[in-house]
């Protein structure tokens, strides 16, 4: 029920579910699992105690589940478990977690990694995520459901990407991005809502509407963060998408909440 090309290397330990291809010159380590339906391209390597779901396709030099690149690693028997119909293009890489980050990284659902993308220790990735080529998550870093990752973008470790954000092509971020956000620059700054996104998600005009309204209540130069979210507490509580983005930056994080760019005088 599977199809195992004559050069490529599969471990007899390995556990691959039916109708899996694996291509030429692919290495498939003993403790991995592959779902039903998996495409594995010539020259991947999977790795390390790995799981990965149903239909998904790993194209020609991806390497999943290797060791995480991390000083602190030390052979700990960490994990990587991902979702069903996942697609990583060429060259992508995927690490398990580490004993400093509750010893997984997970991978939800129907996202799309494409060439050179990263994805470090400890972090997790949401559903329908898209990271574009040679975007980058670092260390411990949360990815919500249908976050995008611009090309050439680096998430700092321990950062939050919330449901529905844009990150801009070629940005450096460094602190939480709100959920319907979008940010960009090299130590990128919220720049307002994702209109796009939210138009492509089917989001009403009246959620839209709302969401905007919210937001400049939020970012209002007058009061505290704390004093403008209750403001919009008050006059957005049965909005659940609103409310989503108060609960976000509430919750505790190490990170700050990246922040709309100071209006310059002159």
């Amino acid at each position: 029920m599977t199809d195992i090309h004559p050069t490529a290397i599969v471990d007899p330990g390995a556990q691959l579910g039916e109708g899996v291809t694996v291509g030429p010159y692919s290495i498939v380590h003993q403790d991995v699992e592959l779902g039903d339906g998996c495409h594995v391209m010539s020259h991947v390597v999977l790795d390390g105690r790995t799981k990965i779901g149903p239909n998904c396709r790993i194209y020609p030099f991806a390497s999943i589940g290797s060791h995480p690149q991390d000083m602190k690693y030390h052979g700990e028997p960490s994990t990587l478990v991902i979702g069903a119909n996942n697609i990583f293009r060429e060259h992508v890489t995927v690490n398990p977690g580490t004993e400093g980050g509750g010893m997984i990284t997970a991978i939800g659902n129907n996202c799309l990694f494409m060439m050179s993308s990263h994805v470090a220790h400890d972090c997790q990735v949401g559903n329908h995520v898209i990271m574009a080529n040679n975007a980058t998550l670092a260390g411990h870093v949360t990815v919500e459901d249908y976050a995008i990752i611009g090309g050439l973008s680096a998430v700092h470790q321990f950062c939050r990407i919330g449901r529905h954000a844009m990150v801009g092509g070629m940005s450096g971020v460094e602190n939480d991005v709100i959920p319907y956000g979008s940010v960009m620059g090299d130590r990128a700054r919220l720049g307002g809502l994702n209109i796009v996104g939210l138009k492509r998600r089917g989001f009403s005009r009246s959620d839209i509407s709302a969401l905007r309204k919210a937001y400049r209540l939020m970012f209002a130069e007058e009061g505290t963060m704390s004093e403008r979210l209750e403001d919009v507490v008050e006059s957005f509580s049965e909005h659940e998408a609103i409310m989503e983005i108060v609960d976000f930056i509430r919750s505790d994080s190490s990170r700050a909440i990246c922040q709309p760019k100071a209006e310059q005088g002159g």
